[in-house]
């Protein structure tokens, strides 16, 4: 071996780590499913010319390498600088290093270690630096395949966090109220938790903890010897998780707040959805259940017919068992079509989604509040953070910021909320910054479509974040003739930039959805 392969197998390894730490960050974004950054890998490479041209020179230069060593340099430049507009600590999400984290890491650098390793056993130290410059190439199939061994290790180190949690259950038996559906769940956990709050020690999962880490970890950290309630927010990505997670869990009352394609390219169909949703209700003493979603409304006739104790809760039928109907005068509570009162909340104020504050309330009415402390709650609902959050910029124009939201439904209520907006002051410009939705299956290009053309009809300016959906919201905005100018970015913060040197007192921007920046 020469000097000269000793320095282009340093640079391939180099480019080896490089690549590694970038699609372990990606690995960690996708929740460290196996399969995902292989299939990011392919989103990124495959996206645009440069990419492409970029990683067909990387293949070649690294086949080439076989038979003339220094060109294994070029291959592993590629892998550790691209995909171009891939960073590597990422912007918006940074790698974490943490145990779960270091586990994979190691892993996966042995598995690639080992290929290096193969190649100079079979062609002597020479066979090395092809080796390693292939290696870097196919740091995101090593990735998953490291993600893949050591699930059966994550798996039992998460049996005692939950061992621990369940136990710790058991000793304070607060009532457990689960929360589950496509969409609307973190909203209607917190207006539980505030209905709730007011007069029982209750604890909710904080953030976005759903799933089996995130409610163990709230369990067995601040679940508290007084608590009398856990509202216990639950996702879920495909069928059986909900289930393991009511197995400890052990819910008392359910709630299902909405169906629809959140997460559909692995769900694969609505049905499927709704299977792995209604998990939920299998061990629950009552299920409460959104009656204005006409999946959830056949699932409340099956489980009633099955015996089952079931409330159906709805944001715009009177005489539903539960109902919170929007009106100028506020929030009208309704239940079992009996009109218990108003309370007074400003149209502007208003949930945006009134099924999900009588989700909300139906809990409350089950675990003991009257329908007056009710009442007097619901002119308070919080807002949850991103979902249609409404305040003023410094400069004075209006933000509304839906950055969580990626459903086409909450999409069709922010562009509403717009358009009132623009009602209430017509002389104002209004701005949509959007990357579009993703996770919709074979929807996706269609609804993101959908969101164009109605973008183009309610603002002056469409900003287009991103590549994702670039070509299916452009092509959705072009339908509409005179409709708004469009512009597209790759980062957020260059729209950002844009929104705060140009708009002022009177404008009205809304942030529809955003991606991490391990997206393209």
């Amino acid at each position: 071996m020469t000097i000269a392969d000793a320095v282009v197998l340093a640079i391939a390894v180099a480019g080896v780590g490089c690549a590694s730490l970038r699609w372990l960050r990606v690995a960690q974004r996708e929740h460290y499913l196996a399969g995902e950054t292989l299939r990011f890998s392919w989103r990124w490479w495959r996206l645009s010319p440069d990419n492409r041209a970029v990683a067909l020179g990387a293949i070649a230069a690294a086949v080439a390498s076989i038979f003339f060593a220094p060109v294994a340099a070029a291959a592993a430049l590629a892998a550790a600088t691209g995909p171009i507009r891939l960073p590597i600590r990422g912007r918006t999400s940074r790698l974490a290093w943490t145990r779960r984290m270091a586990t994979v890491a190691l892993v996966s650098g042995l598995l690639e270690a080992l290929a290096i390793a193969i190649g100079a056993l079979a062609a002597g130290l020479g066979g090395a630096v092809p080796a390693a410059a292939l290696t870097a190439l196919a740091v995101p199939g090593l990735v998953d395949v490291a993600l893949f061994l050591t699930k059966p290790f994550e798996n039992a180190v998460a049996h005692r966090y939950v061992a621990r949690a369940s136990q710790r259950l058991e000793r304070v038996r607060p009532v457990v109220v689960g929360v589950t559906g496509s969409y609307g769940k973190t909203t209607v956990k917190g207006y539980i938790a505030h209905l709730v709050g007011g007069q029982r020690t209750t604890l909710a999962s904080p953030k976005s903890y759903n799933n089996r880490a995130g409610l163990a970890k709230t369990v067995n950290e601040l679940l508290g010897p007084a608590t009398e309630v856990f509202v216990a927010e639950m996702g879920t990505y495909g069928p059986g998780e909900i289930a393991e997670l009511c197995s400890w869990l052990r819910p008392t009352i359910s709630v299902i707040t909405a169906i629809g394609p959140a997460h559909l390219e692995r769900f694969k169909s609505l049905d499927v959805t709704l299977a792995a949703k209604a998990e939920i209700a299998e061990r629950a003493r009552l299920v409460v259940v959104n009656v204005d979603d006409e999946r959830l409304a056949g699932l409340a006739k099956v489980l009633r017919e099955a015996g089952r104790a079931v409330v159906g809760a709805s944001g715009t039928n009177e005489v539903a068992d539960v109902a919170v109907l929007a009106s100028a005068e506020g929030l009208e509570l309704r239940l079992g079509g009996r009109r218990v009162g108003v309370a007074a909340v400003r149209e502007a104020d208003q949930p945006a989604v009134t099924s999900n504050a009588a989700c909300a309330a139906a809990v409350a009415r089950e675990l003991g509040l009257e329908p007056e402390d009710i009442l007097a709650r619901l002119a308070s609902l919080p807002v949850a953070p991103n979902r249609l959050q409404r305040y003023p910029a410094s400069n004075g124009y209006l933000v509304l910021d839906d950055t969580f939201n990626s459903n086409p439904a909450g999409a069709k209520i922010a562009l509403a909320r717009l358009a009132h907006e623009a009602e209430v002051d017509p002389k104002g410009r209004r701005v949509i910054v959007t990357p579009g939705m993703v996770e919709l299956g074979a929807l996706q290009m269609l609804a993101n479509e959908d969101l164009g053309e109605a973008a183009a009809r309610v603002a002056d300016r469409l900003v287009i974040v991103a590549r994702t959906n670039r070509g299916a919201l452009a092509a959705g905005a072009a339908k509409v003739e005179g409709g708004a100018q469009v512009a597209m970015v790759d980062r957020i913060d260059e729209a950002l930039d844009w929104v705060r040197s140009n708009l002022g007192p009177g404008d009205a921007v809304l942030y529809e959805n955003d991606l991490p920046d391990h997206y393209p």
